[in-house]
């Protein structure tokens, strides 16, 4: 068990980022991404970190884990595949959305009570196939329709209004950010609106590494432990079959990983160790060798990570260079 007192919200400000990764072409510096990252120890400590890990952010969809959490904790009789489909950031491939129909089956629900904003499949494969076909934007294409499934599914359960389950207020909502501040061990700094329409917390990124830190480590059968079972096990339906945090997961044995937009990764170990990444353009050309970075830092054999090092830059169709992190990323 970890302690439930909680610590102040982060401090909003400038967040104060370091250069992380460098656009290397042809031998010369094109370009820098700044960042921060934190990498934590088994024991919750920090073991490195570079730039402000402290200042609050939005963690965007990397929070979405949490957010399962809390729904368990609620009552949402979830798990496996449609459980990791409750945390996922989905491509908007068939099976996602065959899965946010069953979930939506399963609560007495339709496609119109969802609340989330009409959209086109994340993935750029499928998305270029669905604009082929003619059909236009839906809530059950958009990236975060399981989610919204599921809040929808825990708000009925608990005999809650489900026109205004995303207003901050809603009891699913309050619940949520308990959740969110019990795990990360600090009180939440701004409350706004996420791409999707649901609430969003700004916590810290050490917070958001503790959080998951605490999510792989928790006792088995307790809804920390089903959701990153869950996640782990399906890990296409928590992003989709070409996503990288997929990959991720599949190259390191019981790594728990989420993205989220605007250069947000976390990643947390069996054990504990756990790293988060913030990338400060949102750029997710540095996001995946950065976490990649930390995770090497944080002890996972540098060669089940090759892949993740960056995608060559080319140049006339041949590799001239490539994204680099920054040496030692920040390590004493």
């Amino acid at each position: 068990m970890f302690s439930t007192s909680l610590a102040d919200a982060p401090v909003v400000r400038a967040p104060r980022h370091a250069p992380v990764a460098q656009l290397v072409r042809g031998g010369v510096i094109e370009g820098v991404h700044h960042g921060s990252v934190v990498v934590l120890g088994a024991d919750g400590t920090v073991k490195h970190q570079l730039g402000d890990a402290e200042a609050a952010f939005y963690p965007r969809s990397a929070v979405k884990p949490l957010q399962a959490v809390a729904m368990l904790r609620a009552g949402l009789p979830l798990d496996g595949e449609l459980l990791s489909l409750a945390a996922a950031s989905h491509s908007g491939e068939e099976r996602h959305l065959a899965g946010t129909r069953r979930i939506l089956e399963l609560a007495g629900l339709a496609e119109d009570d969802l609340r989330n904003v009409p959209d086109l499949p994340f993935d750029p494969t499928v998305r270029d196939s669905w604009v082929r076909a003619g059909r236009a934007p839906s809530r059950l294409a958009q990236n975060c329709s399981g989610k919204h499934a599921a809040m929808l599914w825990t708000a009925k359960l608990n005999g809650w209004s489900l026109p205004d389950y995303l207003d901050p207020e809603h009891p699913l909502q309050r619940a949520i950010r308990e959740t969110v501040e019990e795990l990360t061990g600090q009180r939440v700094a701004r409350v706004t609106v996420d791409g999707c329409g649901a609430p969003l917390f700004a916590i810290s990124l050490t917070g958001l590494a503790r959080a998951l830190s605490r999510v792989v480590t928790a006792a088995p059968g307790t809804p920390e432990a089903r959701v990153a079972d869950a996640m782990r096990a399906h890990a296409e339906m928590a992003s989709g079959a070409t996503r990288d945090v997929a990959a991720l997961m599949r190259a390191v044995p019981g790594l728990l990983a989420k993205d989220g937009f605007e250069g947000v990764q976390v990643a947390a170990l069996p054990d504990g160790r756990a790293v988060a990444v913030k990338i400060a353009d949102g750029a997710d050309r540095a996001r995946v060798p950065v976490a990649a970075a930390a995770l090497a830092l944080a002890g996972v054999d540098s060669a089940l990570l090759t892949e993740f090092s960056g995608a060559p830059l080319l140049g006339g169709g041949v590799p001239v260079g490539s994204v680099r992190v920054v040496d030692g990323l920040g390590a004493a």
